[in-house]
């Protein structure tokens, strides 16, 4: 069945969200699927789209823009879509089509929203086990509800040159030790907790400096630089800002670490498995599903910067324990999100819709 699939996000910058939306967009094309994208104009994730990729630019100002809501319709059906998919809240609330014939809404969410906006769509997708749950539990029917996990590929073995040279291009020592962490500068995010953890570490381990590089950008950023010049640890900081290409970040690390308060999936966490760095994260919801303690990744309380240093602690400089970390994630990684399989899982969520048409 060759399928037609529109799909629509409205976000103009670019985080794990949006990168996973590019990765799927692109590897749906890339499997001979008609892949259209709408986004807004300017939007980051543009650049992140493979030429076999039909681009539309919509202004998706805010979920009033009914004239962005009127091309929706008109690019569905004079595209001829038989699915279209939403991502997030203004994309899915500018979307409207009769149920019972194509082209099939489907809602893809990535974390505990409010669903007034959401309730319209023909079949929704979780990308966890608990927010299916939850849109179950919240009245949407259980029929129409789907898991479906996100996807990484993992990235080539890295040796050491090639880490030395990422940590020169970041403006971070090519003989410290590296602590990473990615992500918006929010409240959510954890950062701060993170600069208190790493504030718990000593300045030096096994004769080595110890160094933070976080990327990132977003409303806490003055606040943050303040909070590590308060604990004195800025010389030791890299803000590495918005990373287009996170990957170097990741690869540039002894450990990585997701300090999130609030994080449905964690995306960061199956970027930094792909690259191949242990992973320290927070009990989140997501990081909760996606790591076993101790087998592929380590979990401490959220919020508890002593626990999160005591972690970091016991893997900087143990490459035993990292390897056997890193390795474990990369073999979840293939087993469970996977481009194949999940590629694989939307394509057959789709035909299931459309011959339910029939």
């Amino acid at each position: 069945m060759n399928i037609h699939s529109l799909h629509i996000i409205g976000s103009r910058q670019s985080g794990g969200a949006e990168r996973f939306y590019a990765r799927l967009v692109n590897a749906l094309a890339q499997c001979g699927g008609r892949v259209t994208s709408i986004t807004p104009p300017g939007s980051a994730i543009n650049a992140e789209l493979n030429a076999n990729v039909q681009q539309r630019h919509l202004p998706l100002r805010s979920v009033w823009d009914l004239p962005s809501r009127w091309k929706i319709g008109m690019t569905a059906r004079t595209g001829d879509a038989d699915i279209v998919q939403t991502y997030m809240g203004r994309a899915t609330r500018l979307t409207h089509f009769k149920p019972g014939k194509k082209p099939v809404h489907v809602a893809r969410l990535g974390g505990y929203y409010d669903l007034k906006g959401y309730r319209h769509a023909h079949a929704w997708v979780g990308n966890t086990h608990g927010i299916c749950d939850y849109l179950i539990q919240h009245g949407l029917p259980a029929q129409r509800v789907f898991h479906i996990g996100n996807f990484v590929e993992p990235g080539a073995p890295l040796s050491a040159t090639e880490q030395v040279i990422h940590r020169q291009a970041l403006g971070v020592p090519h003989d410290a030790w590296v602590v990473s962490a990615v992500g918006r500068l929010h409240p959510n995010k954890g950062m701060a907790d993170l600069l208190d953890a790493f504030h718990l570490l000593p300045a030096q381990l096994a004769g080595r400096p110890l160094h933070l590089a976080i990327a990132g950008d977003g409303p806490l950023r003055a606040a943050l630089h303040q909070h590590a010049a308060q604990l004195g640890i800025s010389d030791r900081v890299h803000w590495l800002g918005w990373q287009a290409d996170p990957a170097p970040v990741y690869r540039s690390a002894d450990v990585f670490v997701c300090p999130s308060r609030h994080e449905p999936l964690g995306n960061v966490i199956l970027e930094a498995w792909a690259q191949g760095v242990a992973v320290v994260s927070t009990r989140s919801q997501g990081a909760q599903e996606l790591i076993e303690d101790g087998v592929d990744g380590v979990l401490t309380p959220v919020g508890d910067a002593a626990a999160m240093a005591g972690a970091i602690r016991a893997l900087i400089g143990d490459e035993s324990a990292c390897g056997r970390l890193a390795a474990q994630a990369r073999h979840k990684l293939a087993q469970q999100f996977s481009e194949a399989g999940i590629v694989g899982e939307y394509t057959a969520l789709y035909q299931h819709l459309l011959a339910a048409l029939r």
